[in-house]
């Protein structure tokens, strides 16, 4: 009887003092600094995700961040990190438009985010944008998916012939459904495009102005054909990767607005400038706290 009676104090004893353990693990978590409760609020919070193709158009934005934390899923990087204590995800996608869908997709995924900004550099379209301009992306639309003009062996080829296929028009095949000859655009969120022009003053290396960008895996190098674009599909600038993001992006309902600082201009002689990538990050930090300030 005596080591029962023993046995049950002692068991008693260890049930108090984990007790006192778990209400002393929780009296400290409510009566910290803030650093605790600031890390539980930026949890709970939808982070803005902001994508850039290439480590020169990603990782500056990356550097801007606090409290960075760095993910994987396959090739595709993930700086996790605040801005003014709101969680933001800068996203290495990598280049092109299968590899922006994976990574936008992937990033929905993991972590909902409550925005989208595509962002990087782009070739010029429109003869009145010069190099270090900067288009928010009012729409953007895919130049890369296109139907052909029916031609017999031996009769050539005709670029300019060429008409827009929208593969989002029906589930049935695009190349025989006529409302498929029609160029599919996807609208800027206003939200977005209302923040960025709230904060274009803080580019001061050339102007911010709206435009259409658009998207293929093609780098087009003949001025004949870019003027084409420009006058078929209202083209500002062309980049290899926006419209695999909003085409995603507006799959699962989420906010989405391409900006791309023109970083060459065929049509007008604008010669490539690789610092223009960095250029537009600094402009898309000012954006992202704008927008922040918008929905907290």
């Amino acid at each position: 009887m005596k080591s029962i009676r023993s046995l049950k104090v002692a068991t008693a004893a260890l049930i108090t003092v984990l007790l006192l353990s778990l209400l002393s693990g929780c009296t400290s978590t409510t009566q910290g600094e803030g650093g605790a409760e600031e890390a539980d609020k930026a949890t709970e919070q939808k982070p803005i995700i902001v994508q850039g193709p290439m480590p020169i158009e990603a990782e500056n934005f990356a550097e801007k961040l606090n409290n960075v934390e760095e993910e994987k899923s396959g090739t595709f990087v993930f700086y996790k990190g605040t801005v003014d204590d709101y969680p933001v995800i800068v996203t290495k996608t990598g280049k092109g438009m299968e590899n922006t869908a994976a990574a936008t997709a992937v990033a929905i995924e993991k972590y909902d985010p409550a925005a989208i900004i595509n962002q990087g550099t782009s070739g010029g379209h429109d003869p009145e944008l010069h190099v270090f301009d900067i288009v928010l992306g009012e729409r953007t639309t895919n130049i890369g998916s296109l139907k052909t003009a029916h031609k017999e062996d031996g009769e050539g080829i005709e670029p300019r012939d060429w008409i827009p296929m929208d593969l989002m028009a029906s589930e049935g095949s695009a190349g025989e459904d006529p409302d498929a000859e029609n160029i599919r655009y996807f609208e800027g969120d206003e939200t977005l495009l209302e923040a960025a022009n709230a904060v274009k003053d803080t580019h001061e290396k050339g102007k911010v102005v709206e435009g259409t960008i658009g998207s293929a895996d093609v780098w087009n190098n003949e001025v004949d054909r870019i003027q084409w674009f420009h006058e078929k599909y209202g083209t500002s600038v062309e980049e290899m990767e926006g419209a695999a993001a909003a085409q995603i992006a507006k799959a699962y309902e989420t906010p989405y607005l391409g900006i791309r600082i023109l970083s060459n201009n065929k049509v007008n002689g604008g010669e490539y400038n690789p610092n223009t990538a960095e250029a537009n990050q600094d402009y898309v930090y000012e954006v992202v706290k704008e927008y922040i300030s918008t929905i907290q």
